[in-house]
């Protein structure tokens, strides 16, 4: 019965494109017409029922512990493939079905109190370090790059990221800043090396804290940035910039209230703050179940009408909203290919479940971004509508930035104009 029910459910989605499907029974049948044209073979028995009945999680299982087969495992051609149709309206019933449960559960499923929102981050985030360096740059900036051109390595693209940002703020010499989810402190340190701020960064992760520290004292700029082991809802000093980059997305949309009142808490009346995050082009929506399960727990990608309204119930101003469409796409597309090259290596760390899981995370995310509706938001807010130019040409100096990425220029001349 559920192989039947699968079969109809493929043809369902399946229409733009070939797919070729082998079933664990030998049966075979084909839906779609035209190109693309894949092959996939079910290994598990159990699989058809499970891909019914959960779409979405069951397909990120299958592919994770080898019970779907992808011919020359060309995942990427594959999911672009299955995605496409989906985005197309191809939707299978037990999908609209299972995203409107969770549409009305996922408030329990975002609420992350301190405790909580620590075991998630550690779930993710303190995984080996060694893991982030095989795909990750230098700097191990793990959020989306700035890409000016096709041509930029990843190193360039998460310079140009910063530099970008570090511009929003209108940093001068001496003013205190707060990185809030500060990662493994690139930005507080970039910051401080670049721009003279003096900067606190907050993190949840005990291996990011370990890094960081270590970062800050091998860089000799311990006495210009710290880094605390803390849930931003606890600091308590006041700053005359914030910045925020890829932890919004861990907040939760029960949390965005409090999130926000505590940037007009702690920012000073003539302070900028700058939250970057993944968001969504449509309305509010759910978290993927498979994404939700193994790699994010307690992860959400808002929408911008749930930011902007928290923002502006906070009282707080918009003064600059950017969105960066594809920059993340291509930011993926480098860390799967690194990722991929050094797979034996992270087969030695972990093994080949959690390998197939992570390029699975991986590629999945690119295609979101690629074909769905994942972008990214750049916030810029403040206390008064004066705090920045009323025009974006500070942003974008006369002389071009990339000198400065290169080594030709010194640092302190690429400060934003006045």
């Amino acid at each position: 019965m559920w192989n039947g029910i699968f079969e109809g459910l493929a043809r369902r989605v399946v229409r733009d494109g070939t797919l070729n499907v082998t079933m664990p029974d030998g049966h075979r049948f084909t839906t779609g017409t035209g190109a693309p044209e894949f092959a996939i073979r079910l290994t598990d028995p159990a699989l058809p029922r499970r891909i019914v009945m959960t779409p979405e999680l069951a397909l990120g299982e299958g592919y994770t512990e080898g019970g779907l087969v992808i011919e020359g495992d060309d995942l990427r051609g594959f999911m672009g493939l299955i995605l496409r149709n989906l985005w197309a309206g191809h939707r299978p019933r037990m999908q609209l079905l299972d995203n409107w449960i969770r549409g009305h559960a996922r408030r329990l499923g975002q609420w992350n109190p301190a405790p909580r929102a620590r075991r998630n981050v550690a779930h993710h985030y303190d995984l080996s370090g060694e893991l982030y360096d095989l795909f990750l740059d230098a700097d191990k900036q793990y959020s989306c790059a700035y890409f000016r051109s096709d041509e930029d390595s990843l190193e360039r693209a998460q310079e140009q990221k910063k530099a970008h940002i570090a511009r929003k703020l209108r940093l001068r010499p001496g003013m205190r800043v707060l990185d809030i989810g500060c990662g493994w402190g690139g930005m507080a340190l970039t910051l401080a090396r670049d721009h003279g701020a003096r900067v606190l960064g907050v993190t949840l992760s005990r291996e990011q804290h370990a890094v960081a520290t270590a970062r800050a004292r091998e860089a000799g700029l311990e006495d210009r940035v710290e880094f605390r082991l803390l849930d931003y809802r606890r600091v308590e000093e006041r700053f005359d910039r914030i910045v925020s980059v890829g932890m919004f997305e861990h907040v939760g949309a029960p949390h965005y209230d409090e999130y926000f009142g505590k940037i007009h808490e702690i920012l000073e009346p003539e302070g900028v703050a700058l939250v970057h995050t993944i968001g969504r082009t449509g309305p509010p929506g759910v978290t993927s179940s498979w994404i939700s399960k193994y790699i994010f727990p307690g992860g959400y990608i808002p929408a911008l009408s749930e930011m902007s309204a928290a923002i502006e119930r906070s009282e707080l101003v918009s003064t600059d909203i950017e969105v960066w469409r594809l920059h993340y796409a291509k930011t993926l597309r480098h860390w799967e290919e690194r990722f991929t090259a050094r797979i034996d290596r992270a087969r030695e760390l972990y093994d080949e479940r959690f390998c197939r899981m992570w390029r699975y995370y991986l590629v999945t995310s690119e295609l979101a971004f690629v074909f769905g509706g994942q972008v990214v938001f750049q916030a810029q807010i403040a206390h008064r509508k004066d705090a920045v130019p009323i025009t974006r040409d500070y942003l974008y100096p006369a002389r071009p930035e990339r000198a400065r990425v290169v080594g030709a220029a010194p640092a302190t001349e690429v400060a934003a104009a006045p």
